[in-house]
């Protein structure tokens, strides 16, 4: 899924000016605004005049600095990693010499240098320059500075992006901290650490905690801004998601539509934020199975972005990718194909071959033909992806377990039964040490191994870990979710093959009743 607003505290484009001019400062702003307002081409010419402008004073002349700076981020924006780059590395070099290499100007700079390595997937390039940034503004503007609050978040998202959950917590909550100390609890930026560390709270399954600091978030931004303004847009999408990820469907809806009716009342209908929203309404309405409310919005969205971005962007191959997921759910196989592969072939040529994104789309086609019976293509994808995720993110990321779940269910169908075993305990355990023992996702691999016992009539072992998912599903969504129901019904189809003919009927009850409250 797309995310609605950046989660990074990232004040990237449009620094203040080391000299006063007056030419250049207004074409600043002129391009700030266009920029905002998703209108790229424009603000790509008008941040060039204001490069021109910045160049009158020398090639190395801070002015100069911040012009590439924002041409590098509004490159950046549309995709053109190789051209964001060098402009970046010049404009980090134009400041460590004019200003220092302990400058605050200096640790925005390696900021953004990180963050552009880190959405190419390149973590090993991040860290350091985050981890410089972070020591500059400890040492310049002391410890409790918000811009050091920033660099606490952007670093803590780092590790949230690599699966490295237990670095990332106490970030957030520091960060989070000193949030609230410069500026007191009701401000936006502490809004904004509220969401930050909420996000973490609901990827790791720990939805109790993450509803009450979004709910904090959207009171704050609510009261700071008003009810329609694009900030609380965001926050109502993450909501929403939360909501969604429970199963609570009913609560998500109107949170989704509230939250893309606020952002085309604010940018209009043709933004990339809107976008991005009807991507998030459409995968509520594909995972709830309502496909023909979802289809006119993925393809709604895919325009909008094939408009702001090109063809050939990033979010345009996942806007592809979310169409080919839905037409495969529908079986409409024949038409996902080429999303898929058009889908693919962006990502390759935008990331490179081993970022996650291209594992991720290459696993959507493996997926595909899994679904299909064409486990021979199916299974080289499966092995190439697990090969591009060890490589990137290490051999215990959540999304290494994922792979191997995949993959194991692959040797499933083809009754290798001896290559499923292993794969999914070792997925089992990556999810256990990552995510903690009573994440939802460990409640899947638990069902599908217990389910591999059960196709080999080892029905002990399979109730064991029936029942032991089913807990951790009663525990994450309560005891009347659709997914309750689905492993109750694998626990009493176990039950019945060892005779437990009394506690069969006692779990078929219970199932009945869940599906007449949410059938």
């Amino acid at each position: 899924m797309m995310g609605l607003l950046a989660l990074l505290l990232m004040p990237s484009f449009g620094l203040l000016a080391q000299t006063p001019d007056i030419e250049w400062e207004t074409l600043n702003g002129e391009a700030m605004l266009l920029y905002k307002q998703g209108n790229y081409d424009n603000a790509m010419a008008t941040i060039k005049k204001s490069l021109q402008v910045a160049e009158r004073g020398g090639p190395d002349h801070p002015n100069v600095a911040t012009s590439l700076n924002n041409l590098a981020a509004l490159y950046k924006a549309k995709g053109q990693y190789a051209d964001a780059e060098p402009l970046y590395q010049r404009s980090l070099a134009i400041r460590e010499k004019a200003l220092g290499v302990e400058h605050p100007l200096v640790a925005q700079s390696l900021n953004n240098l990180a963050a552009l390595y880190h959405t190419q997937g390149r973590y090993a390039q991040a860290e350091p320059l985050y981890k410089r940034s972070l020591e500059i503004r400890e040492k310049i503007l002391g410890q409790h500075h918000p811009d050091v609050a920033q660099s606490l978040n952007n670093l803590a998202e780092l590790y949230r992006t690599q699966g490295q959950y237990g670095l990332v917590e106490p970030l957030y909550k520091r960060s989070l901290t000193i949030l609230e100390k410069a500026f007191g609890p009701h401000h936006p930026y502490v809004a904004q650490g509220l969401n930050n560390l909420a996000a973490l709270y609901d990827t790791q399954g720990r939805y109790a905690l993450a509803e009450p600091l979004y709910k904090r978030s959207l009171t704050i931004r609510e009261k700071a801004f008003g009810p329609d303004h694009p900030d609380v847009a965001a926050t109502l999408n993450n909501l929403a998601t939360l909501y969604k990820n429970q199963g609570q469907y009913v609560q998500a809806e109107p949170l989704y539509k509230r939250s893309l009716a606020i952002l085309e009342q604010a940018f209009g209908p043709d933004h990339p934020f809107v976008a991005q929203s009807l991507n998030n309404l459409a995968e509520m309405y594909q995972t709830q199975g309502k496909y023909a409310p979802a289809e006119p919005l993925y393809k709604r969205s895919r325009t909008i972005l094939e408009k702001a971005f090109g063809p050939d962007h990033p979010n345009v191959a996942t806007s592809l990718n979310n169409l080919a997921a839905l037409h495969k759910n529908q079986g409409r196989y024949a038409e996902a194909e080429p999303l898929y592969m058009r889908s693919l072939a962006i990502l390759r040529k935008s990331l490179g071959p081993d970022h996650p994104s291209v594992a991720q789309s290459m696993s959507n086609l493996a997926e595909m033909y899994h679904t299909q019976g064409r486990y021979a293509e199916a299974e080289p994808l499966y092995k190439h992806v697990l090969a591009i995720r060890e490589k990137v993110l290490g051999p215990d990321h959540p999304a290494v377990a994922a792979t191997l779940n995949n993959l194991a269910a692959l040797y499933k169908a083809k009754g290798q039964y001896a290559e499923a075993e292993p794969l999914y305990m070792r997925s089992l355990t990556i999810l256990e040490k990552s995510l903690g023992p009573d994440h939802p996702a460990i409640a899947t691999t638990l069902n599908n191994l217990a389910t591999l016992y059960k196709t080999q009539s080892k029905y002990a072992e399979a109730g064991q870990l029936y029942t032991r998912s089913l807990a951790i599903l009663e525990k994450a969504y309560g005891p009347d979710h659709p997914s309750v129901a689905a492993s109750l019904e694998n626990l009493a189809a176990v039950y019945r093959k060892i005779d437990r003919e009394n506690e069969a009927e006692e779990l078929e009850k219970r199932i009945t009743a869940i599906r007449v409250i949410k059938p």
